[in-house]
């Protein structure tokens, strides 16, 4: 479309009412009850649907370079448009490694070739994700979203003090997924209720909060900014909860599934394996509470596709992980949105404001921010069918499920990257 200006016409802006929105060069140029068209610019009829800020995630396999079977940037990306995202931050699970520049380098050739929306990419905090040697972090800087050895814990206390006094020196942010090895003990899902009466090997809770623990004890002591990824047990939220009040620089997120699932939703299927696992009831009223009170900062979806092979080998065997960028949206509103558990404003929060200030990431509804901008029908009903997914990834927990909330169009920068209006 060039520098054409353009005019969302009608929607209803969460948590403002009724407006019209004017982009140009990329930005928004005005947004009030009424914008009078000139007459040259291209309309966007927006009436009976939501207008917000489009929504960012800040934890995606993207897979390249390395594990193109199982996903490529450019469809990782426009699954990403579909779900209403404008952002996405890609984990550093490659191969190569993003360790260093030229490992960047990389990730970021495909990135500018093939993206559909904006991928900031993460860096590895150890060279290899090895958890031996701390990447040069000062080099990285400015050229990624975070530090994170994403899919390994920082097993050695050493290591995570001085990559956080690293990163706190460069006011850096460092996000852990956090996992004590040695009490995996071979386990797969949840050490709760199915796993003793299916005869699985149970995760422990304590393998995440034990970490995360330790983390937030060096993060207080460094200054560093910490971010917890995919937050899934009731301690975990406990002590964030703590360090937020002791005035700690800490943030976490958790995924849709643990929000809507548990252990005892589980099948003998690999779409029910990520890791960490779906745990107890107990566990996921925590996490409830804590989208509620504003312990967790945001919603993630650890998208993490794999072929359909590696996730056709039972719960046991099959590789951890599950897609969730298409589904994210609707499945939250359907289940925590249309169920008075959250309000659609706070579910906003969660998908979009708060991720950006958190990651520091442009765009909003603002004049002068980055038209990075969502549609959607909160009344709109569909079925999950995975088949038909952008991503590679096709296994989900949602397929074949009844939804209600569909995003209608994405864009970004100003572009349509996603276009749905017409369905």
């Amino acid at each position: 479309m060039g520098n054409t200006r353009t005019i969302i016409r009608n929607g209803f802006v969460v948590g403002a009412g009724k407006r019209d929105i004017a982009i140009a060069d990329g930005h928004i140029a005005e947004c009030s009850e009424h914008i009078e068209a000139k007459g040259d610019e291209r309309i966007i009829d927006a009436e009976g649907l939501m207008v917000a800020p489009a929504f960012v995630d800040v934890h995606v396999h993207l897979r390249e370079p390395g594990y193109g079977y199982k996903e490529r940037i450019a469809t990782g990306t426009m699954a990403a448009a579909r779900g209403g995202y404008s952002t996405v931050c890609s984990m550093p699970n490659l191969n190569p490694v993003p360790d260093s520049l030229e490992g960047l380098k990389a990730q970021q050739d495909i990135i500018d070739r093939d993206a559909k929306i904006e991928v900031l990419p993460y860096a590895a905090i150890t060279i290899g994700r090895r958890g031996e040697e701390l990447v040069d972090i000062a080099a990285l800087k400015g050229k990624v979203c975070a530090f994170s050895d994403d899919g390994s814990g920082v097993q050695v206390d050493g290591m995570m003090e001085s990559a956080m006094t690293e990163a706190a020196k460069h006011d850096q942010l460092i996000a852990a997924h956090c996992e004590v090895e040695e009490l995996l003990k071979g386990g797969y899902i949840h050490d709760g209720e199915y796993a003793r009466t299916h005869g699985h090997k149970g995760i422990c809770s304590e393998s995440e909060w034990e970490q995360v623990k330790r983390d937030i004890e060096i993060a207080e002591r460094t200054g560093c900014r910490y971010h917890v990824c995919h937050i899934s047990t009731k301690e975990t939220v406990e002590l964030v909860r703590q360090a937020k009040t002791r005035g700690v620089k800490v943030t976490c997120e958790t995924g849709p599934h643990y929000l809507i699932f548990t252990d005892m939703d589980l099948e003998e299927d690999a779409r029910w394996k990520m890791n960490p696992p779906l745990r107890s009831a107990e566990d996921r009223a925590a996490l409830i509470e804590g989208i509620k009170d504003g312990t967790i900062d945001m919603i993630a979806t650890d998208h993490a596709p794999h072929s359909v092979e590696e996730k056709s080998r039972g719960l046991k065997d099959s590789a951890m992980g599950i897609v969730g960028l298409e589904t994210a949206f609707a499945a939250l509103n359907t289940h925590l949105v249309r169920k008075g558990v959250i309000s659609l404003g706070r579910l906003i929060e969660l998908m979009s404001i708060n991720p950006r200030k958190v990651f520091r990431i442009e765009g909003g509804l603002n004049v002068g921010d980055r038209a990075d901008i969502v549609l959607f029908d909160t009344e709109r009903q569909w079925r999950v069918d995975s088949a038909k997914f952008y991503s590679m990834g096709k296994i989900s927990m949602f397929d074949g499920r009844e939804m209600v909330g569909d995003v209608v169009m994405t864009l970004h920068r100003g572009e349509i990257v996603y276009d749905n209006k017409t369905k």
